[in-house]
């Protein structure tokens, strides 16, 4: 089989091929293309750019050339992991099937759903779409699955390693049991095959090439770099990108540079900027609409440079890619094989460079495992200007060993500041009387042994005197004496003198306090403001009670004064409320 006229497409489809130029099928179009005419579940294995997605588009615009799709109930289903390639497949439907009378839809995220809805109310023959779309316009109840004929998963490592496998296993389960089920893509996993049992019936393997396998056109090379520190690393592993591209001259029409996480993608399409580069970013978190402006400049040439993670690596088919640099090493190997496959494309020839660092060299080995070849290393343009900044900068290191020569200097001058220190103690001292020095000083030498503080850093061999805790250095004056050590000195004499005074104090407080006491004693003359008329004779005998209790009081009062004065205080607050409030509780419970 030499032309796609011996593949048994239809003529229409032929003449679509026709115009886009090309003449002979590839070998995975060769293999699969019939297998898939028959009616029969595929699963295709090819290098990437091998064409494996008209592998999959002509037969199926053959198939469903008769017919008629119904309103919400496609004929036919892709299923791809990004919206980029989404869109791409898309693109091929259109070009391919532009002789023949299809509707399509594409359901991606990032998009309104009342366009996409319009769609599928229509009747669509090919539904495009990604995971999640299809599954909130399912749940939403626009969609109905029950009328697929054929099903495509492109990219199904991708599918089923990223987490989609219990979205997948969904989506199958909405499709018919009698649908017609193909599998493509670049590398698949042992693991992988199994899973893939589940849903497809009895199917043709078709691997043109070994799995994971890189073209034979494409010009591999590793330069390592070793960065001078560890901080340094990020930056000197981008001055070491701008060099490569320097170096690579005119050859370097566009490329790709993959780096593994978003982040740095933002942080190297910035330093291009900066640096007169013509570059832009494209990752996940980006709108929709940028992303395709995005895409669309690169592919018609306006973009040069394109920095990306691994949503570009997957299935894109960017044509005359020249050069695809690898800023980091791919941890899983299976993507060094994507990455690289977007360069060298029908047959053209490319360039694929990869940077690595000392820790990224297990991720290397298992890649040239994967590959089972070795990747040649390439001199680093920067070994030369390397070496002069590192002399530049053993000065700068020597600087900082001079400054910490210069801390200890204090350190010397300790032996002069002891003698400065005992200042305050003798401020201290001098306003202590003469005759208690001696006996202040023995106390504070005995304690200053237990409450000494450990000294750090300046200062050390002073004697700060006592350690005071929680006021720092910052302590009054009056609170640094030592207040055990001053009642130590005072003699009992003068306790014994100072003691009557207060007592005397005492006593004249707790009489006036009783004078003061006496006045109040006349209000239990209040139950008589109350109407109650018949209870008159019983607040008379309370009073008389109270009159009868008064001069008792006063008589205790004068005969012990100053022995216990605040318990008989007390004892008259607590009998006068309780002979007020005892009557005029009674009659409200009467």
């Amino acid at each position: 089989m030499t032309s796609f006229s011996d593949l048994g497409l239809d003529p229409k489809v032929l003449q679509a091929v026709a115009d886009t130029g090309y003449t002979t099928p590839t070998p995975i179009q060769a293999e699969a293309i019939p297998h898939a005419l028959q009616g029969r579940d595929v699963l295709g294995i090819a290098q990437t750019g091998t064409g494996k997605t008209a592998s999959f588009t002509l037969p199926m615009i053959t198939m469903l050339a008769k017919g008629r799709a119904r309103a919400r109930m496609p004929r036919s289903l892709v299923l791809c992991p990004t919206r980029e390639l989404a869109a791409q497949v898309a693109e091929n439907f259109e070009t391919y099937a532009k002789h023949v009378k299809l509707s399509m839809a594409l359901l991606i995220g990032g998009v309104s759903f009342k366009d996409q809805d319009r769609l599928i109310d229509r009747g669509v023959d090919v539904l495009i779409a990604t995971p999640g779309r299809l599954l909130d316009h399912f749940e939403r109840g626009k969609l109905m699955l029950n009328g697929v004929q054929i099903m495509v998963i492109d990219e199904a490592d991708r599918m089923l390693d990223m987490g989609f496998i219990p979205d997948i296993e969904r989506i199958f389960k909405m499709t018919p049991f009698t649908r017609q089920t193909l599998f493509f893509s670049a590398t698949m996993a042992p693991e992988i095959t199994r899973i893939t049992e589940e849903f497809l019936h009895n199917p043709v393997r078709v691997e043109v090439a070994r799995q994971a396998t890189t073209s034979d056109t494409i010009k591999q090379a590793v330069c390592m770099l070793t960065p001078s520190r560890k901080d340094r690393g990020p930056k000197e592993k981008r001055d070491l990108l701008r060099a490569l591209i320097e170096k690579e001259g005119d050859s370097l029409t566009n490329a790709i540079i993959f780096c593994n996480r978003k982040r740095d993608v933002d942080i190297v399409a910035k330093s291009l900027k900066k640096h007169g580069f013509d570059a832009s970013a494209l990752h996940g978190d980006l709108d929709q609409s940028l992303r395709t402006k995005i895409l669309t400049s690169f592919r018609d040439g306006e973009l040069k440079l394109l920095i990306a993670s691994d949503v570009a690596a997957r299935g894109l088919d960017i044509p005359n890619v020249s050069h695809v640099f690898n800023f980091d090493v791919p941890i899983h190997s299976e993507d060094y094989v994507h990455r690289i496959g977007r360069t060298a494309r029908a047959g053209r020839e490319g360039k694929a460079i990869t940077l690595c660092m000392p820790f990224e060299e297990k991720y290397l080995a298992s890649i040239e495992a994967l590959v089972k070849t070795d990747i040649p290393r390439m001199d680093n343009p920067l070994k030369g200007e390397t070496s002069a900044p590192k002399a530049e900068e053993k000065p700068a290191q020597r600087s900082r060993p001079q400054k910490n020569v210069d801390k200890p200097k204090p350190v010397e001058t300790t032996d002069e500041k002891p003698v400065e220190s005992p200042k305050p103690a003798q401020r201290e001292n001098n306003k202590r009387s003469d005759n208690n020095r001696q006996d202040s000083n023995r106390s504070e030498n005995n304690r200053s042994d237990n409450n000494r503080r450990p000294q750090r850093g300046r200062g050390r061999g002073r004697d700060n005197g006592p350690a005071v805790l929680g006021m720092g250095d910052h302590v009054p004056a009056f609170m640094t004496r030592d207040l055990r050590a001053l009642q130590a000195v005072v003699t009992p004499k003068e306790v014994e003198e100072e003691t009557p005074e207060v007592v005397e104090d005492q006593v004249e407080v707790v009489k006036d306090v009783v004078v003061l006491d006496t006045p109040i004693e006349e209000a239990p003359k209040k139950p008589r403001r109350r109407r109650a008329p018949k209870k008159k004779i019983e607040e008379a005998s309370d009073t008389e009670e109270t009159k009868s209790e008064e001069p008792v009081t006063e008589d205790a009062v004068e005969e012990k004064p100053a022995k216990k004065p605040r318990k008989r205080r007390v004892t008259k607050k607590k009998e006068t409320p309780v002979v007020e409030e005892t009557p005029a509780d009674e009659p409200k419970a009467e």
